[in-house]
C-alpha cells in the first residue's frame, strides 16, 4: 500500500502549486476521516466498556455525535476543497502562457497559440518551469481526460467543448501524464509527458528551427 504512494504518477509527490494543494487536501481529508472514525468507534464502544448508565441521553448522543460532530468536520473539509478548486481554475491573468491540448484515440497533440509558427508536438508538452500555464483541452472523438498527477488535477476533454486548467511545474524536469477517462481498447497507452524547461532551455527550444520535438 505504501509503495502506491510514490512513483511518476503519484499525487503525493507534488511538483507544482496546484498539486501541492491537492496533496495537502488529501492529508486533511485523511485526518478528518480518522477523526470521524475514532468518534464513531468511541461512541459504539462506550456502552460496552461502561456498564453504568451513561450520563448522556440517547437524544444528545444522536444530535451531538451523529449530526453536529460529523457536520463540523465535513464542513471544514468542504471549505478546504473549495479553496483547492480555486487554485486549479484559470484566473484570466494577462501574460499567462496558453497551450492547447487536443485528444483523440489514442494520442495527444499540443499546440502553442502564443508562439505563432511553432509546430505542434505529439505526446510532449513543452512549458517553462516556475511559471503558470493554462491548458485548453478539447477532444476530436470521445471523452478523454487530461491528467498530470504531479502538477495538478485532471480535467475532461469533451467533443465540442473547451475546458481549461491552470498548472505549474516548480522545477525543470519531465512529468508524466495520462488519460484518466476510459476511452477505448488502447486507453492505457494514451499517455503523454510535460517537459518543463529552465528559462535558458525554454528560450533555446523556442528559437529552435524545424519541427517540434
Amino acid at each position: 500500500m505504501v509503495s502506491g504512494c510514490a512513483g511518476p504518477l503519484s499525487t503525493l509527490a507534488p511538483a507544482g502549486e496546484a498539486a501541492q494543494a491537492i496533496a495537502t487536501l488529501w492529508w486533511v481529508m485523511l485526518a478528518g476521516a480518522v477523526v470521524i472514525f475514532l468518534g464513531v468507534v468511541g461512541a459504539a464502544l462506550t456502552p460496552l466498556l461502561h456498564r453504568r448508565p451513561s450520563r448522556l441521553s440517547e437524544r444528545a448522543m444522536l444530535i451531538g455525535g451523529g449530526l453536529i460532530f460529523p457536520g463540523v468536520v465535513l464542513m471544514a473539509l468542504l471549505v478546504a476543497a473549495l479553496l483547492v478548486g480555486d487554485r486549479l481554475s484559470p484566473r484570466g491573468e494577462p501574460g499567462v502562457l496558453r497551450v492547447d491540448a487536443q485528444a483523440r484515440q489514442w494520442a495527444w497533440t499540443f499546440d502553442y497559440p502564443d508562439q505563432p509558427g511553432r509546430p505542434s508536438t505529439e505526446g510532449v508538452l513543452h512549458v517553462p518551469a516556475g511559471q503558470p500555464f493554462e491548458v485548453h483541452v478539447r477532444s476530436q472523438d470521445v471523452i478523454h481526460s487530461f491528467w498530470a498527477p504531479r502538477l495538478g488535477g485532471k480535467i475532461d476533454a469533451i467533443p465540442g467543448q473547451v475546458n481549461v486548467i491552470r498548472l505549474q511545474a516548480d522545477a525543470p524536469g519531465v512529468y508524466r501524464g495520462q488519460c484518466a477517462e476510459y476511452c477505448g481498447s488502447s486507453h492505457a497507452m494514451m499517455d503523454f509527458v510535460i517537459q518543463a524547461h529552465s528559462p535558458a532551455d525554454y528560450a533555446a527550444w523556442q528559437a529552435a528551427e524545424g519541427p517540434g520535438r
